[in-house]
């Protein structure tokens, strides 16, 4: 990535919140895995171009209004394409599909100049309006080194952060020197977005990983002035704008390869046997048409998802998360005889003497 100090800019998101005196291992879990995917999941991208596609920013040193369509070139969106390509080729569990239906699509790209370039981290796509964005590309991504600013933001789609705001890197800041730095040209930034995209450290179980990763994907590049400590990095900051290992780690972490799914039949609870952040599937063949319920059993935070497969693709159905409240994950939904659905389960964290297990009746 070169030294453009064009900066993505996230838009700053209510804390989550959780009941009063849960256990910090409960608050830890959840706070690292809700915004993540359940695995296996196909997520779905379209790009946004319509004649309704359109907004009224601001533009960045001058205030004025200008209205702008989100219409990306033929050039920018194959830029993005190779992108996810490179995400998916890691060999994760994620499935990353094109669609040009935007109700279909969990993902939405615009290419609306002047209005930054942003996503919408993890499983807060789905919080998005159907017209409304989840990423945007600011900026021309066909220029030099700026296909790293296309893998950044599908980083974040994925459930990333940013690396700088890790609590493990040790980062001591000029902070005025950095007000004034984004204050200028080309980002305009007020002094709370500089202070929410950069000098804010993340809780450690928000962070991408335990330890800082200075050539991730999701580092900004710094130039000289701004960083005081580590002294090595006094004279600037330069990621080479590609995937790092640490990177490829935590996409395989939480997005590993699958198998085929196991069966589950009525009224048979399976044990879990999952440790925090794990999943297990199961495929359900209906013996029968009618109203079902799907739930888990046992002392655990978990996040369940139902899958109707369509065509041989598996396309949401219905979902529940318990975590953080005293109760588990039901979910009642119609299932029809001769179609095939999917049951994913992903541990948050256990606790007490028994084993976390799942049935459907």
């Amino acid at each position: 990535m070169p030294m453009t100090a064009r900066y993505c800019s996230l838009a700053r998101q209510p804390a989550p919140v959780l009941p009063p005196g849960l256990a910090a291992e409960r608050v830890a879990a959840l706070v690292g895995g809700q915004r993540m995917w359940a695995n296996a999941t196909v997520l779905h991208y379209c790009f946004l171009g319509g004649d309704t596609d359109i907004s009224v920013v601001p533009m960045p040193g001058t205030g004025r209004p200008r209205r702008g369509s989100w219409a990306g070139t033929e050039e920018q969106r194959d830029v993005v394409r190779d992108c996810f390509r490179e995400w998916r080729d890691l060999g994760i569990g994620l499935g990353l599909e094109e669609v040009r239906d935007r109700s279909e699509a969990e993902l939405r790209i615009g290419f609306q100049p002047g209005d930054g370039s942003w996503s919408a981290v993890g499983k807060d796509a789905l919080g998005v309006g159907l017209n409304d964005r989840t990423m945007n590309f600011g900026w021309d991504l066909t220029a030099p080194g700026e296909r790293a600013t296309a893998l950044h933001q599908i980083g974040h789609a994925l459930g990333m952060l940013h690396e700088h705001q890790s609590p493990f890197a040790g980062i001591l800041w000029d902070d005025e020197a950095v007000y004034a730095e984004l204050a200028g040209p080309p980002n305009h930034w007020s002094r709370e977005r500089t202070f929410h995209n950069i000098l804010r450290k993340l809780d450690g179980d928000e962070a991408n990983g335990p330890v800082w990763d200075p050539q991730s994907i999701m580092e900004y590049p710094f130039s000289s002035g701004l960083i005081l400590e580590p002294e090595h990095y006094r004279s600037g900051l330069r990621p080479p704008g590609t995937l790092s290992a640490a990177d490829k780690e935590f996409a395989l972490r939480w997005y590993p390869p699958t198998g085929r799914p196991g069966p589950l039949v009525p009224f048979r609870s399976v044990p879990l046997g999952l440790g925090p952040g794990e999943q297990a599937d199961f495929r359900v063949d209906p013996p029968e048409t009618r109203e079902y319920t799907v739930g888990t059993f046992g002392d655990s935070d978990a996040v369940v998802v139902v899958f109707e497969e369509r065509d041989g693709v598996p396309r949401y159905f219905a979902g529940q998360d318990d975590g953080g409240t005293p109760l588990n994950a039901t979910i009642r939904a119609r299932f029809v005889k001769g179609r095939r659905y999917v049951v994913r389960v992903r541990l948050y964290s256990s606790w007490g003497a028994g084993e976390t297990a799942v049935m459907y009746w």
